[in-house]
């Protein structure tokens, strides 16, 4: 997608990407079980997609949750139980990089979906 080396040109790019390419940009790497099963190695990350947090500070690295939100915007999904505490001391979602999580497990009640990766699946063998 990006031709330009120059991180500015790459930066331009992201932040002007149409919707349709930005849902693609907000992926995330799939879990080595799954990857066998699909002969995938990375997904679109949507609402209901149970993800493990894998990068950041040490309060969240492990942390596994459902995805109840995502900001094709920013790149940023939020997780259930991935919280930061405020200065008034209540908790709120802390939105973390789709390209720190990895996907344990797919929601796979979108029919479209579960046929792409079938398709995916059998194309490969």
């Amino acid at each position: 997608m990006v031709v330009s080396k120059k991180a500015r040109k790459q930066r331009k790019a992201l932040y002007n990407a149409p919707n349709h390419v930005r849902s693609a940009m907000v992926s995330s790497h799939l879990d080595e079980p799954l990857r066998k099963e699909y002969k995938l190695r990375s997904v679109r990350v949507i609402k209901g997609d149970t993800v493990k947090v894998v990068r950041g500070d040490d309060d969240i690295i492990g942390l596994e949750g459902k995805v109840q939100e995502v900001d094709t915007k920013t790149g940023r999904i939020v997780v259930e139980g991935v919280t930061i505490a405020k200065a008034d001391g209540t908790q709120t979602a802390r939105p973390v990089h789709s390209s720190k999580v990895i996907v344990t497990k797919l929601d796979l009640t979108d029919a479209r979906r579960k046929d792409k990766l079938t398709k995916a699946k059998e194309v490969s063998q």
